[in-house]
């Protein structure tokens, strides 16, 4: 049967994860991703509903999106560490369980208020899912496809936007919002029901699943999530270059409205077709970054340099074009390369910290994605086009992609240093975390 052979590099423990296996995890963890952000954002696509019915204002509409948003940005990194320390399978499907019953509130709430709190508890659900999900995935893969899993698994949020708005819209408008609500929310559960069936802590982590470290080893691991230049470089790298993808897609729709003249409907269809472009972009720089650099991972970082000035280009030149077919299609070229530093991102914060704290580093990553880049890039772009015009903020807004490349070429020139300094660790919180092969073998049945 074909295997991936995962490593121990203190050698108390060797272990083979069936490739199939591996495989049905992240299909597992991905769907229960898609379910999160369907959850999410099928709220704005009833929005018109709820207001008519309940008599909303815009600010009452807003807030119930941003407490989603608000809770994910407090709960995630005390959530990511108790789901490592107690567990990442339970806690995955905890959380799953608590998204989905929650959405389903949003189903049956009868005014405002019970929706707000409804929503408030989605966002609690789902405030550490995205971290601890990709620390599940990484660690039944080998070393060598960890860009490839990272980006792939964060493009999940991508696709689970475009699917909760389109299948959101469609059931809400053939049998109303409640309905729309309580799609999302069987959809969630019914996963949730089925995960913890077939992935088990002790299959895709049998070593975590014997016994936990010590206190004092354990915070020693945690030393590992800020303790060299080069992870903390990827935390900020990831972020801002987010602040460029996360505020193209915000404000693409008021774009199309404004400079091409396009009705919401039309513009949001476009918008979609970019925001698939960006996830597909995800997952394709990822895979390369794997395939190129196999047997020299700090070409990861390379390619992060070249991604983020490659997008810069592109995305300066449409903005600067007249509008038209041209500029759209540089547009999602653009955007399509602009999420590319997520894979290499993601296995750098891999490859610098310590196994069993992994779900905490990759909330340490979302939270320097949200605080760095998706929070403030709408925001401050928002504010730059009331002086100057959308457009202009446009042409700003790739900017930012320079001091990406900065700061990957800043993380490049530590890597390998930080990397050794890692591996030459004596403690057990080091030397126990799964050093994956980069090669896949194959194991007699």
């Amino acid at each position: 049967m074909a295997t991936y052979h995962i490593n121990n590099d203190d050698d108390a423990s060797k272990v083979t994860v069936p490739r199939r296996y591996a495989w049905v995890v992240f299909a597992l963890t991905f769907g229960l991703l898609i379910s999160d952000y369907m959850s999410r954002q099928v709220l704005n696509a009833v929005f018109p509903m709820l207001k008519g019915e309940w008599a909303l204002t815009d600010t009452q509409l807003g807030l119930l999106s941003g407490i989603v948003a608000l809770m994910v940005g407090l709960l995630t990194f005390p959530l990511s560490l108790l789901a490592d320390r107690f567990g990442r399978v339970k806690s995955l499907t905890l959380m799953a369980m608590l998204w989905s019953l929650a959405t389903l509130g949003c189903a049956v709430a009868q005014n405002y208020e019970e929706m707000f709190i409804a929503r408030l508890l989605v966002g609690v659900g789902e405030a550490a899912y995205g971290s601890v999900g990709i620390a599940v995935v990484v660690s039944v893969f080998p070393r060598s496809m960890r860009a490839t899993l990272s980006a792939a698994f964060i493009s999940g949020g991508m696709f689970g936007s475009v699917l909760g708005m389109a299948s959101g819209g469609f059931l809400a408008h053939l049998m109303g919002w409640r309905p729309a609500f309580a799609g999302m929310a069987l959809f969630g559960l019914l996963l949730a029901a089925i995960y913890p069936i077939i992935v088990k802590e002790t299959r895709i982590s049998p070593a975590r699943g014997v016994a936990r470290p010590a206190p004092e080893v354990y915070s020693k691991s945690l030393r590992t999530l800020y303790s060299s230049r080069s992870v903390i470089s990827a935390y900020v790298g990831s972020g801002l270059q987010l602040f460029v993808g996360g505020t193209v897609i915000v404000w693409m729709p008021s774009y199309l409205n404004r400079y091409y003249g396009m009705g919401t409907e039309k513009a949001g269809s476009i918008a979609a077709i970019i925001v698939l472009c960006s996830g597909a972009g995800m997952i394709l720089c990822g895979v390369l970054s794997d395939k190129l650099c196999r047997d020299r991972p700090d070409r990861k970082i390379s390619l992060a340099i070249f991604y983020s000035l490659s997008s810069c280009a592109l995305l300066s030149l449409a903005f600067a074009l007249p509008t038209g077919i041209l500029q759209l299609v540089l547009i999602c070229l653009g955007m399509f390369i602009a999420t590319g530093t997520s894979g290499p991102a993601g296995a750098m914060v891999a490859n610098l910290t310590s196994a069993s704290v992994h779900g905490t580093a990759f909330a340490t990553l979302t939270l320097a994605n949200n605080l760095l880049g998706l929070a403030p890039g709408p925001f401050v772009t928002g504010r730059v086009s009331d002086l100057i015009g959308l457009d202009n903020a446009f042409r700003l807004v790739p900017l930012v992609s320079i001091v990406v490349a900065a700061v990957f070429f800043y993380a490049k020139r530590h890597y390998h240093k930080d990397i050794a300094r890692l591996e030459s660790d004596p403690q057990p919180s080091v030397a126990s975390e799964p050093a994956v092969s980069t090669r896949s073998t194959e194991a007699r049945t």
